[in-house]
């Protein structure tokens, strides 16, 4: 069921014109506050053909590790989610990706956390520019993986799902933007909401690097 037939179901079983919580969903999420809106600096203004891309991203601690997933071909480590497919809530693209990803088990209490705008250059001749919203949540899974469905470029790219401390997780994108000449467009996002999950969802005694 689309989130649209969703909604209007959900007006209908009600009196008095009144709604549930299922129709004020998208509208929610829509409104999820503002981490941050970046331009790629290759591009020089944003009047270019662009079309939208929207995200749905996993965080998801255990003390101070998060699980990340590592590629090898970019030489870094990214938060587990990825594009939410035609008439698909954000929710249920942030849970089928994580279970294609990671083999996560049992996902439940799902929370916004923020949303990350970002304008890059497209690869394909249709479009000049992507405009990325990346929807993020927090969200609690059992600790065993089960298998993961990759898609053949993620298992080419050296893709796999890891429990990491978060402060090298930085460490090791920092060097990686410093010092790679390989690394991917997504590096500089990934690592400033790193920072932020340090910030506001670490306790204070773990906020420092040891």
């Amino acid at each position: 069921m689309t989130s649209s037939s969703r909604r209007d179901k959900s007006l209908e079983s009600l009196p008095n014109g009144s709604y549930t919580s299922a129709f004020f969903e998208p509208f929610r999420i829509l409104y999820m506050r503002l981490l941050q809106s970046s331009i790629h600096p290759s591009l020089a203004s944003l009047s270019g053909k662009t079309f939208h891309r929207r995200a749905a991203r996993a965080i998801i601690l255990r003390h101070d590790e998060i699980l990340m997933l590592y590629t090898e071909r970019y030489h870094d480590y990214t938060l587990p989610g990825g594009g939410v497919d035609e008439g698909e809530d954000i929710e249920q693209g942030l849970v089928r990706e994580l279970i294609e990803e990671t083999g996560a088990q049992n996902i439940q209490n799902i929370q916004e956390f923020g949303l990350y705008e970002e304008f890059r250059p497209w690869h394909k001749p249709e479009h000049d520019i992507v405009h990325m919203e990346s929807f993020c949540f927090t969200c609690d899974i059992d600790q065993q993986l089960g298998d993961t469905a990759l898609e053949s470029h993620e298992i080419q790219n050296g893709m796999r799902p890891v429990w990491i401390n978060i402060h090298q997780a930085i460490a090791h994108n920092e060097h990686t933007m410093a010092t790679s000449d390989k690394k991917g467009m997504s590096i500089e996002r990934e690592t400033f909401l790193l920072k932020r999950i340090v910030a506001e969802l670490l306790p204070a005694e773990l906020q420092q690097a040891c």
